[in-house]
């Protein structure tokens, strides 16, 4: 008699290895132990790909049902959620596009789904209040040079070599018009994500000032991000920051936990 955490393993490499070692543990009763877990396996493939679907929108549209439903399948049997929580199923079928081969034809199609990602994660990050610029009034000018600043939770970064967001825009409106108009060399494009009060904000900066907000939001002191900016008007890009609520909160002292993957 297996224990419970052998047949739990059992079910698991049934579902995605098709592997049916647990039909031998399963009752029947009236249906065969294999259709048994073939049900679940297809559910469970339905399940993750309708999650992918929903996470990924512009690329299900690029590319059509049939097509993105079989990556997904390819992609689902390789890489399996790691967590209960379907919103953030794997941003690995980022990579996985980027490297697979029938899409080669649609070489922006892996920045589109960096897009689509981080829209994604900006409508399902947590709320956070954002930073209240008057905190930074009581700081002298030596804690202000060493400020880190953490990002809001759905604030993302993005750099693709395509103007992803135009065809992000042009694909989701179905303006077949603006998509044929998009030039595919006008890349490469640098783009903050996050959320608004209507709906997410997807917003071009020009190269210098996507840099310096990177190091920002990865927790370089101000000055370093000063320091590495060139071309960049410091005091109003980080003013209108502050005032659109980029920002959520700082430390004036030494590097905090808080890191976040900025996407290349």
């Amino acid at each position: 008699m297996p224990t419970l955490h052998e047949l739990q393993d059992a079910v698991a490499r049934s579902l995605m290895a098709r592997d049916d070692g647990a039909a031998a543990s399963i009752v029947a009763d009236g249906i065969d132990a294999a259709a048994r877990l073939n049900v679940y396996r297809n559910t469970m493939i339905a399940s993750l790909t309708t999650a992918l679907r929903l996470s990924y929108p512009t690329v299900h549209r690029l590319v059509g049902a049939a097509f993105f439903e079989s990556a997904a399948q390819i992609f689902i049997a390789a890489h399996p959620p790691q967590g209960a929580c379907l919103d953030d199923y794997d941003p690995g079928f980022v990579d996985f596009l980027a490297e697979f081969a029938p899409a080669a034809s649609i070489p922006y199609l892996a920045g589109v789904a960096r897009l689509d990602w981080a829209v994604s994660r900006a409508l399902h990050a947590p709320d956070a209040d954002a930073l209240d610029p008057a905190r930074l009034a009581a700081l002298d000018a030596a804690e202000q040079r060493h400020l880190r600043f953490v990002p809001h939770p759905s604030m993302s970064l993005v750099r693709a070599d395509h103007p992803v967001d135009a065809i992000w825009r042009a694909v989701l409106a179905q303006d077949d018009a603006a998509m044929a108009a998009i030039d595919l060399g006008a890349g490469p494009v640098r783009l903050l994500v996050r959320r608004r009060e209507n709906g997410p904000e997807v917003k071009r900066l020009d190269p210098a000032a996507w840099c310096f907000t990177a190091l920002l939001c990865a927790g370089h002191p101000l000055q370093d991000a000063i320091d590495a900016a060139s071309g960049v008007d410091v005091p109003s890009l980080l003013a209108a920051h502050l005032i659109n609520g980029v920002f959520t909160t700082f430390a004036a002292g030494a590097p905090g936990a808080h890191r976040m993957e900025i996407a290349t």
